[in-house]
């Protein structure tokens, strides 16, 4: 059982995003305009990859127009069934220094266009990760105890449904972009 809101995501690599943003737009969802977004990942020290994500905690320090957001997951069911705590904060270099004495580590920096829309209560994200392409988030915030995976299953079942050829991912944006930058060195 798990207290509060957590956020439950699926996550798919996308070859054609054009292809993507059509079928969105048959069913009337219009994405918004592209916004950049900068975030360093970070992990609790005696953390490291490879080890279980789940019951760990991990913080972000993201920046998007100007605006530093500063959030912590604690995965609980799998890497994409999260508890999660976000809040704006005044300075970057601050909270970075902060989250360092808290005993986290930079892990990878994330760099991204997102755009995003809502659907009943999904957020939408195409994403145009540097490095990586284009990826396609469904997000559902849920409370009680519901199982995670039962969730993920409703919300793959709305990605199949747009007629679009997807690649699930299981993994999130820190671990692809470390598994990419592991295959070229």
């Amino acid at each position: 059982m798990t207290d509060g809101i957590r956020e439950i995501e699926v996550k798919y690599r996308v070859d054609e995003p054009a292809a993507l943003v059509r079928a969105l737009h048959a069913r009337g969802v219009a994405l918004s305009e592209p916004l950049r977004q900068d975030d360093q990942a970070y992990a609790a020290l005696g953390w490291t990859y490879g080890q279980s994500k789940v019951g760990a905690a991990f913080a972000r320090l993201r920046t998007e127009n100007g605006r530093h957001v500063f959030c912590v997951k604690k995965p609980l069911d799998n890497e994409l069934a999260c508890q999660e705590h976000e809040t704006e904060v005044l300075g970057r270099d601050e909270m970075h220094g902060a989250i360092l004495a808290m005993g986290f580590y930079p892990t990878v920096r994330i760099a991204k266009t997102r755009r995003t829309a809502r659907l009943d209560r999904m957020l939408l994200c195409l994403d145009e990760v540097d490095g990586l392409g284009a990826f396609f988030e469904i997000e559902l915030m849920v409370s009680g105890d519901r199982p995670a995976e039962q969730v993920q299953q409703e919300l793959d079942r709305f990605a199949q449904s747009l007629g679009v050829e997807l690649e699930r991912s299981t993994e999130t944006y820190d671990s692809l972009i470390r598994s990419a930058l592991a295959v070229g060195v």
